[in-house]
C-alpha cells in the first residue's frame, strides 16, 4: 500500500460506533471528541462524524444480486477475512451479501461480505488469497 485513504462518514451515535468498530471489528481508536471519532480501519484512516448517514439504495450488482450504493471497505488477506466473517456471525450481523467466495479458481477469486453498521452506513469486505489478483478480469 503506497498511503493510507481517509474517508469522513456520518453515524448518528458514537457509543454504538465505537462498539461497532473498535469492539467488533477490532479497529484501533485515534483521537476523537465529543461529536467524532477516528479509527484506524485496516490501515486507513476512517472518521466517524455524528450527523445524518449519507443516502443509499440498492442498486449495485454482486451476482445478480443487489448491494447498497454507496459502500466502503476494505481488502484483507484471507485468513484475516475468515476470522472477520466468524466474528460477525457470531455477533448475528445481518448480511446484505455472503460471506462467500466469487470467481472461484478464476483470476481475482476472493471472498466478500456486504453488511451495514449501527448507523446503517454499508459495507463490503473482501477477502484474497493473492491480493495480485485484486484487478484481474
Amino acid at each position: 500500500m503506497s498511503y493510507p485513504f481517509h474517508l469522513a462518514i456520518h453515524v448518528t451515535n458514537l457509543d454504538t460506533t465505537r462498539a461497532f468498530y473498535g469492539d467488533l471489528l477490532g479497529c484501533q481508536e485515534g483521537r476523537s471528541t465529543d461529536t467524532w471519532v477516528d479509527y484506524d480501519f485496516f490501515g486507513h484512516q476512517l472518521s466517524l462524524h455524528l450527523g445524518k448517514p449519507f443516502l443509499k439504495s440498492k442498486t449495485g450488482q454482486v451476482d445478480g444480486e443487489l448491494v447498497s450504493m454507496p459502500h466502503f471497505g476494505v481488502v484483507l488477506p484471507m485468513s484475516q477475512w475468515h476470522a472477520l466473517a466468524e466474528r460477525l456471525r457470531n455477533a448475528d450481523v445481518v448480511f446484505e451479501y455472503g460471506p462467500t467466495v466469487r470467481f472461484a479458481g478464476e483470476a481475482g477469486e476472493q471472498a466478500t461480505m456486504f453488511f451495514r453498521d449501527p448507523s446503517g452506513n454499508p459495507l463490503e469486505i473482501k477477502g484474497f488469497n493473492d491480493v495480485n489478483g485484486l484487478f484481474s478480469k
